[in-house]
């Protein structure tokens, strides 16, 4: 999939990633830019149409869905990052609420225009999804889910012509990893390795240095023959893989 003359819809579009994912779908030659923000947003470029959207809000992604009539990308991306140590359930749920069932919310609502478009879902997710940093504990329990999530869609929306990538990003210079001490890539450049894996059909993408290392090993590894080995269950030829 290209981006030209397509429309795309991203969550979390106010800052970092997604703000990086917007201007780079518009550079790309998309048709329509929707931006998903719980904040009001305005921007210059007449091709973003600017959505209230808390996906954390059933009755926010049920109006978003009503507002948009074709859809060829959708790009879960919202997020929610904290430090924590477990004690706490009610952070625990917090995470689960945007980063999980916000990309399930989602998807759900605006599975009929992709399923229509052949269109493509991309979870925006991170290395703890495989590979827990215990300093943000629910954060990397979330995107664990959020992962398994993705992959499961991967093989029950194919049938239907929808394609799901996993972005498994490890530290992006954004407010959210703003404490981490360790090297970051820039949202720029992770928005360019994104939308490069979309269009390479990369199901699992690695958008930057540090992730980017561990690609071949996963892509040729023992866990992902073992996943393409389950999804096959689905069309019912367990011996596909």
């Amino acid at each position: 999939m290209t981006l030209v003359d397509r429309a795309v819809l991203v969550t979390g579009a106010n800052r970092g990633i997604g703000q990086a994912l917007v201007e780079e779908a518009l550079r790309r030659g998309a048709r329509r830019v929707y931006a998903g923000t719980r904040q009001p947003l305005i921007h210059t470029d007449e091709r973003v149409t600017p959505l209230p959207l808390d996906v954390t809000d059933a009755a926010q992604i049920q109006a978003a869905a009503e507002r948009v009539d074709a859809l060829d990308l959708l790009i879960n991306n919202a997020g929610v990052a904290l430090f924590d140590d477990l004690s706490d359930r009610a952070l625990l749920e917090q995470h689960l609420a945007v980063n999980l069932y916000g990309p399930y919310g989602m998807t759900q609502a605006f599975l009929p225009l992709l399923t229509r478009s052949h269109g493509a879902v991309v979870n925006v997710l991170s290395l703890a999804a495989v590979a827990p940093l215990p300093l943000i504990s629910a954060y990397s329990i979330s995107k664990a889910a959020a992962f398994s999530l993705s992959q499961s869609l991967r093989a029950l929306l194919a049938g239907q012509g929808v394609r799901v990538h996993a972005v498994l990003a490890g530290a992006v210079d954004t407010e959210m990893s703003r404490d981490l001490p360790v090297p970051k890539a820039s949202p720029q450049s992770v928005a360019r390795a994104i939308f490069d894996g979309v269009e390479n059909d990369e199901e699992e993408i690695f958008p930057d240095p540090m992730s980017e290392s561990l690609a071949e090993g996963w892509r040729s590894g023992a866990v992902k023959a073992l996943a393409r080995q389950f999804a096959a269950f689905v069309d019912g030829s367990p011996n596909a893989a």
